[in-house]
């Protein structure tokens, strides 16, 4: 037996999963309540977009880099003191994003979030894998998928509904009482376990990892505010090259790599990683724009902007078992050339039906294609990673895939945040001049650009000048937004040609 494990009684059992469950759920909450939170810290800090991106973007750069070295961690010094270290480091970063006086404080305890959250989302699976019996261990993790799914459909609705009925720092505050209860099940319930042979930890690939991606990020965020060539541009940019070409080094040459390269010489795997990282970041920038949308442009309520996306999360979750069953019944490809088309539809449709009508004819028939196409992929794709290497790198196989999907999300709102900066500016500045303001006026409307639809207007403008910019603003900001949907319905189709070409004849 390579581990040390410790079986629960069977009355420790429902303690195990309620524990690995909510915390897990804290960081899955997180990463959908904090777009519908958005819009509302970005008007009380008054905040340009590029600022709220960095909210996002310092969570994910963090727990994308370090979630591989979570999972070691976990194996090496016991997976239940690691977990809790995440749960306490994850909950104490909460209350401080709760309390921050500005959006710079804001960012750093996100920041320290993504590394509470990089301890402890690996460490909830590895928790359940160690401490049941290979009998009960798919139906345990089985209760876990679905129970986290349910948590982070219902996330953005409580959280949207506190954050309409207090203020956005509710949404942050709600993790403290899960963090509290996952401390006390743990400490009396959950069983410690450990690998008994570890290798030696990466920590040098995990560094470099996270200031590649930092540095990406930097220059990628900070180009579009900072106009012209720019030397912290510049240097992030290169920083991220170089940090990143050392990355690969040090990962070809460690005896136990954060990342170990033969995985990737399955053409399988390779294939559903590309796959993956196509089809999540359209998922990314997708679900970081869309509340934004609907709270700025449309005027819906946090909560309302909560439950517009609740038919995507709904149907991968009620449809996981059957799409699951799609592999057995008829192999890999075809669901994963299918799903990413479904998938594209929906983006077209998201594009094509925002005209303002009512959630009913416009984003509830795309929110239900899009959905349909995700739920297709997801479970077969899970699959087709798992079944792609020997069951000696199934916990290496599944973390990059999780990092994949990870760092897809960061990357894409970081380059498509650009994309929907430039198209915002340039829709607004003709419209601007097709109207009679003074040139002070449109000067201090462009000044504030890069708050794209929660944009300040001046006071001094008449009623009907003030309805006719507020009106080019939005028409700005659908003009941007529909150009990213058609991106992201490109990115789900390339997603699709990967799944054809990983099972074509090589």
């Amino acid at each position: 037996n390579s581990e040390n494990r410790t079986a629960p009684a069977a009355k420790s059992g429902p303690w195990i999963l309620a524990a690995t469950i909510l915390g897990s759920s804290m960081a899955f909450i997180d990463s959908t309540v904090i777009n519908v939170a958005a819009p509302k810290f970005q008007s009380a800090f008054r905040a340009t977009v590029i600022d709220v991106q960095w909210v996002i973007e310092s969570y994910g750069i963090f727990l994308s880099s370090l979630i591989l070295v979570g999972g070691a961690l976990g194996d090496r010094f016991g997976r239940r003191l690691v977990f809790l270290i995440g749960v306490v480091i994850f909950a104490v970063a909460s209350a401080a994003c709760g309390l921050a006086p500005s959006i710079r404080v804001l960012i750093i305890a996100r920041s320290i979030q993504g590394i509470g959250a990089a301890l402890l989302v690996p460490g909830s699976l590895a928790i359940i894998s160690a401490s049941f019996d290979e009998k009960s261990r798919g139906q345990a993790i089985g209760t876990w998928s679905g129970a986290t799914t349910i948590t982070t459909a219902l996330g953005p609705v409580v959280g949207g509904a506190l954050i309409d009925h207090a203020t956005w720092r509710w949404a942050f505050f709600l993790n403290l009482p899960l963090a509290a209860a996952v401390i006390l099940i743990s400490i009396r319930h959950v069983p410690e376990s450990s690998a008994s042979e570890t290798g030696r930890l990466d920590w040098l690939g995990a560094l470099l990892a996270t200031l590649s991606l930092g540095c990406a990020v930097t220059g990628l965020l900070e180009g579009s505010r900072l106009e012209g060539r720019n030397p912290l541009v510049e240097g992030a940019l290169i920083g991220s090259v170089i940090s990143f070409g050392l990355f690969l080094r040090v990962e070809e040459r460690a005896s136990s790599p954060m990342v170990p390269f033969a995985l990737f010489k399955s053409r399988s795997f390779l294939g559903a990683n590309l796959l993956t990282l196509f089809l999540y970041s359209a998922v990314g920038i997708f679900f970081f724009l869309f509340p934004l949308t609907l709270m700025q442009v449309y005027h819906y309520s946090a909560t309302a902007a909560g439950m517009a996306s609740l038919p995507v999360i709904l149907l991968m979750f009620s449809l996981s078992r059957w799409s699951g069953g799609l592999v057995s019944r008829y192999g890999g490809e075809i669901p994963l050339i299918v799903g990413p088309l479904l998938a594209a539809v929906g983006f077209v449709l998201f594009a094509v039906l925002a005209n303002g009508g009512s959630y009913w004819k416009t984003f509830f028939p795309a929110s239900l294609t899009l959905g349909l196409g995700m739920a297709v992929t997801v479970a077969p794709l899970t699959t087709v990673v798992m079944n792609s290497v020997d069951q000696n790198h199934a916990g290496s196989a599944s973390g990059i895939n999780n990092a994949a999907a990870r760092l897809a999300g960061v990357l894409a709102i970081a380059v498509f945040g650009i994309l929907m900066l430039h198209v915002f500016s340039a829709h607004l500045d003709r419209s601007l001049a097709s109207l009679s303001l003074p040139n002070q006026v449109v000067r201090e409307i462009k000044s504030n650009e890069s708050q794209l639809a929660s944009i300040n207007l001046p006071n001094n403008l008449d009623a009907p000048s003030r309805a006719a910019v507020q009106n080019a603003v939005s028409e700005a900001f659908l003009a941007g937004f529909s150009l990213v949907l058609y991106s992201c319905a490109g990115l789900s189709v390339a997603s699709s040609v990967f799944a054809w070409r990983l099972h074509s004849p090589k």
